[in-house]
């Protein structure tokens, strides 16, 4: 997978935030990427502008939420490429608010589409690349799955199964020439879920640019990179720490000012 010419690429979530960007980056390196979102006219602007005489790019608009669209995306895209040689499960819903006060309806979506929808997305395609010896997984999932955010508790926890399944599903394919990748984004600056907010992140969390996620993705496909946290601060130490002590985890969180400041996003 280190040549992504003639590459045969589904990306989800490809109408906005950092779809785009990773679609562009894509387009760009020579793959033939299908981009799939619920909205047509979002995917159709975005296709616009991506128009490359060299490489074909597709849109399939699909609700996540519905089990038979996800298959029938599958089969759409494999109608038109033949097969996909790389997944990129990309789409997602931040649900933010105090747990108690969240509508049923808005979490049992948010975990349809961030963690249902990249497992049966992926259940579809892999016996395939299996069957090949040959495929990518992309995950992109969030900071918050290595340290849940408050008033952020769905997303962190769709992000969080999302990543433990990564690991598993992962180590399990070892040796048969499929490749499981997960991207840990910061807060994602410019465009997406946090950029709406206009807020600055506290300087010891960070946050990190489009262009870099899209990097990140690009390596992870380049040099079959496991995970890779992108993020303008080095948090790993303090996800160590969280791990072997919440109290102290707990404590930091607090400290750093990122309880309150996720407590202000939500006009907390």
């Amino acid at each position: 997978m280190k040549d992504l010419i003639g590459k045969k690429i589904l990306l989800t979530g490809g109408s906005r935030g950092i779809g785009p960007v990773i679609a562009e980056n894509l387009v760009n390196s020579g793959a033939s990427v299908a981009i799939a979102a619920r909205s047509n006219s979002a995917l159709q602007n975005v296709a616009s502008r991506l128009i490359n005489a060299e490489t074909k790019l597709i849109v399939t608009p699909v609700d996540l939420r519905d089990s038979s669209q996800r298959e029938q995306l599958i089969n759409n895209v494999l109608k038109e490429f033949g097969t996909i040689d790389i997944l990129i499960n990309n789409a997602g819903l931040e649900t933010e608010g105090a747990f108690a006060e969240l509508d049923w309806t808005a979490i049992q979506e948010t975990i349809e589409v961030n963690l249902v929808a990249p497992i049966a997305l992926t259940r579809l395609i892999i016996p395939l690349m299996l069957k090949n010896k040959s495929g990518h997984i992309i995950n992109i999932a969030s900071i918050a799955a290595k340290s849940g955010a408050p008033y952020a508790a769905i997303y962190s926890g769709t992000k969080a199964g999302m990543a433990e399944w990564s690991r598993a599903l992962r180590l399990e394919l070892s040796g048969t020439g499929v490749y499981i990748s997960t991207i840990f984004p910061g807060y994602v600056r410019e465009v997406g879920m946090f950029a709406r907010f206009g807020m600055r992140t506290p300087w010891i969390v960070g946050s990190c640019s489009p262009i870099q996620v899209a990097q990140a993705v690009m390596n992870a496909i380049k040099k079959r990179t496991p995970e890779k946290i992108v993020n303008s601060r080095s948090l790993r130490y303090s996800f160590i720490i969280n791990e072997l002590s919440p109290v102290v985890g707990d404590w930091l969180m607090h400290t750093s000012g990122l309880v309150d400041f996720q407590r202000r996003k939500v006009g907390k």
